[in-house]
């Protein structure tokens, strides 16, 4: 069984993406890692070349920045990267610049490929996730953080990054997925408020005309303006250990704190008692 990691990244000191970490979480599950490094204002393809593996194989991109329609952008650097992995891989891992994958999720994770690799109906794996907000002790527990979502796929080009490649889509049908034991942490709300700021406006850019853009970079961003939060119980995976350590802001929250409206406030207590979150979006089936 040959696995095939992927994954796009630029300006990734100016945004202050952990892209390091996201890479080396995956490197020793996967047998090679293809990194579509787009062109930067800082020195991201040197950050990348600095990562101590012969396992890592590095393309070079332009992004075209003049596409503002859903991300899409992002899928087509993703499918970039994702054709370049080998013809002979059996599975191929994706992960974005600020997910990461805890050491305690390997066994698990390489268990479900090999269990499903003989069935061609398993078109991908779907994740659970953990959305850490603010500081490495909180994380997200309302509807407006997605539950899971593929992160491997077969190797068949007929999968497509959807939309802006938070997930994906063969021939534009939702994959027919299994389910694997294990969480993506995705640390993409976890920095400095100034970093934060500054990576929000880029962000947006990539959605909407500059003019429709309230946010600006100057302004440290407002961690307090949050739905719900809960502590995280469990550890960090040991890559981030060192970036956790350097955490130079403060952000404390009123964990009792609730900002919902009647009806998001309904569907969130639901979900605690139930444990069914209604009318969830899925992009997948379940085989």
């Amino acid at each position: 069984m040959k696995i095939s990691g992927f994954t796009i990244i630029r300006n990734a000191i100016k945004y202050d993406y952990p892209i390091v970490q996201a890479i080396s979480s995956i490197l020793p599950i996967c047998d090679e890692v293809v990194v579509c490094v787009g062109h930067s204002e800082d020195e991201t393809l040197a950050l990348i070349r600095s990562i101590p593996s012969d396992k890592i194989r590095i393309i070079q991109s332009i992004w075209d920045d003049t596409l503002r329609e859903g991300g899409k952008v992002l899928a087509l650097e993703t499918d970039k990267a994702l054709d370049a992995i080998s013809v002979d891989a059996d599975w191929a891992f994706y992960i974005q610049g600020d997910e990461v994958v805890h050491e305690q999720y390997y066994p698990a994770i390489r268990a479900a490929m090999e269990k499903h690799l003989e069935n061609s109906r398993v078109e991908g794996l779907l994740f659970h996730y953990e959305h850490f907000y603010g500081n490495y002790r909180y994380v997200g527990d309302s509807r407006t953080w997605y539950r899971n979502e593929i992160r491997i796929i077969r190797n068949d080009k007929r999968i497509r990054a959807y939309r802006d490649a938070q997930g994906f889509r063969k021939n534009g049908k939702k994959l027919r997925v299994k389910p694997v034991e294990a969480w993506i942490y995705h640390y993409g709300w976890v920095k400095n408020p100034y970093f934060q700021s500054v990576k929000r406006v880029n962000f947006l850019k990539m959605y909407q005309p500059d003019e429709k853009i309230t946010l600006h970079a100057d302004q440290l961003f407002d961690y307090s303006a949050v739905d719900s939060l809960r502590l995280f119980s469990g550890t960090h995976p040991k890559v981030m250990l060192e970036r956790i350590a350097s955490m130079d802001w403060d952000f404390e929250f009123d964990l009792k704190k609730k900002q919902f409206n009647f009806r998001y406030g309904f569907l969130y207590w639901f979900e605690k008692i139930t444990g069914k979150r209604l009318f969830e979006y899925k992009n997948y089936r379940f085989v």
